[in-house]
């Protein structure tokens, strides 16, 4: 069973739940369902999906599936090109498929948003259109303005699009975030819920939230638990036994392998369904080193994470960094491809073949 650097990972949970808390950002949600939404509100539009990334084939095949007019928007040349033509689609430039679409969905990266809206789709925005987001980053922090006269909104699942594909196809779904920026038509919340339920949210369950709620705790849960705090959590743990003379092997096991069986405890059940599952001497290695490691300190860092998000210096540092090519980013992971945890993770996959025949991404 697992070991007490893995319970680490809940302390950094409490803390981040603590602290939306704190933030004034946690709140009760109304919940929608399949009887909550209605697709006729979609069934006379046509929809653009502008990229055919991750969420952009999700989005684009579920809702083809749920009976919807879809066109895509993909640049030629790209193995997303051929792949759109595979799943059936006929690309268009950017500029053709917001001219034909009632409704123009958004799916490009946050940094290339910008430049591609102001150039190749606000002036195609005709009045009583509508634009449609799955991240609120661009226009919480200001760096898209949409014209007034056209409905804006947001439908983001809580899940990567491999995986909102992959169960819409199991007749399920990913939970879904809907939120109203404009509302020129009167319609957009009814817009949004058809979207919604296009690609399988209303399935099990669509929240209403603001752009800025959306988007600030978005960006706090990846960098101080999901993404940054977990992957830095393993690192350090990795690292700490191989230096102290423990084999890697043991080291990966124990600070990286074992963690999806404890998530998954916890996402199947919550905290409690975890300790209740894993041994007595595991949980009690969770309430006394747990705190020690996750701790005041860490909490005051992420109340300046949180406030740096809030006040746009995240945003804007991340814009730049796209700007110049992202030369911090890729550098990191040049670095990181020869880090021990990956070379000796990857053979220790390898090795079990069965565990890992099936991958989510494509």
């Amino acid at each position: 069973m697992a070991k007490n650097n893995f319970l680490i990972f809940t302390l950094v949970g409490y803390q981040c739940y603590n602290f939306l808390n704190y933030a004034g950002a946690y709140k009760t949600m109304k919940i929608y369902y399949e009887d909550d939404a209605n697709l006729e509100h979609y069934k006379n539009k046509k929809i653009a999906v502008i990229g055919y990334g991750s969420q952009g084939h999700a989005h684009a095949l579920n809702l083809k599936e749920s009976g919807i007019d879809v066109i895509v928007a993909q640049r030629a040349g790209g193995r997303n090109y051929d792949l759109c033509k595979k799943d059936g689609f006929h690309p268009y430039e950017i500029e053709e498929a917001v001219q034909q679409a009632d409704v123009v969905h958004v799916l490009l990266p946050d940094e290339i948003q910008k430049e591609v809206y102001e150039a190749k789709i606000a002036p195609h925005l005709s009045s009583g259109k509508a634009l449609v987001f799955s991240h609120g980053f661009n226009i919480h922090f200001g760096f898209i303005t949409p014209k007034n006269d056209i409905d804006v909104y947001m439908v983001a699942p809580k899940g990567p699009g491999h995986v909102v594909r992959r169960e819409y196809l199991a007749e399920s779904g990913v939970p879904c975030l809907i939120a109203i920026h404009n509302d020129a038509s009167g319609n957009s919340k009814n817009l949004a819920l058809a979207h919604a339920k296009g690609i399988g949210g209303t399935r099990v369950g669509v929240l209403e939230t603001t752009f800025k709620e959306e988007t600030e705790t978005d960006l706090f849960g990846e960098q101080s638990v999901l993404c940054g705090g977990l992957v830095h959590l393993i690192l350090a743990g990795f690292e700490t036994l191989v230096e102290a003379g423990y084999s890697k092997e043991m080291a990966y096991f124990e600070c990286l392998h074992e963690m999806k069986l404890i998530v998954d405890l916890m996402y199947e059940g919550g905290i409690h369904n975890m300790r209740y599952s894993i041994s007595e001497t595991a949980e009690f290695g969770d309430y006394e080193t747990g705190p020690k490691i996750i701790n005041a300190q860490t909490k005051e860092t992420m109340k300046q994470v949180l406030t740096n998000i809030q006040n746009g210096s995240f945003a804007k540092k991340f814009i730049e960094e796209a700007r110049a090519g992202k030369p911090t980013m890729k550098a990191i992971r040049e670095k990181m491809k020869n880090h021990d945890v990956e070379v000796v993770g990857e053979k220790l996959r390898q090795m079990m073949v069965s565990l890992f025949k099936k991958k989510t991404v494509r």
